[in-house]
């Protein structure tokens, strides 16, 4: 079968007539909706109607805060019912998303690798890391002075010899 092209103006005529009707049916939906509004207005609020006295608006007053509890529950009510809903459709979501095997989780398989080929997996080839730090260090021999072996001795005659301001002029002496 030979589907037959629309001309351009025809294709222009009917998208004004869809766009036109479409455009009366939101006017009488939003005029409907006005209309039910003003109901409802109607039937839940009447007109207010202002005592004289002070005891009057004090029994209005206390209506008006009872009125506003049960509305305030109410309003409390439905958000908790939302928020569970809500919680409810993500959770849904999650599991038409693990129903569909998009993501599916590889099976992760225990591999027994050495710190340097770990690096060097994740660094490439370029990095040449080696974990063994002391293989990097300068050895230095470690002198050993002849006045660390004196000191070595009997530690209370070092302190005897340090106590008071003698033994501190001393060390300061001795140290310049």
């Amino acid at each position: 079968m030979t589907e037959k092209k629309m001309s351009s103006t025809r294709k222009q005529s009917l998208k004004s007539m869809m766009l036109s009707i479409a455009k009366r049916l939101l006017e009488a939906e939003e005029a409907a909706a006005k209309l039910e509004r003003a109901a409802y207005m109607e039937e839940h609020c009447p007109a207010l109607s202002m005592p004289g006295s002070m005891q009057d608006l004090q029994d209005l007053c206390k209506q008006l805060c009872g009125k506003i509890d049960v509305i305030d529950e109410e309003r409390y009510d439905l958000a908790n019912k939302v928020g569970k809903c809500d919680k409810e459709i993500e959770e849904l979501k999650i599991k038409v998303i693990d129903l569909k095997g998009k993501f599916q989780k590889p099976i992760l398989r225990k591999v027994r690798m050495s710190a340097d080929s770990m690096l060097k997996a994740l660094l490439g080839t370029k990095h040449t890391v080696n974990m063994e730090l002391r293989a990097n260090l300068k050895q230095v021999k470690k002198e050993v002075k002849e006045e660390d072996k004196d000191a070595v001795g009997d530690w209370r005659k070092n302190i005897e010899d340090k106590a008071g301001m003698d033994g501190r002029k001393k060390m300061f002496e001795s140290d310049a």
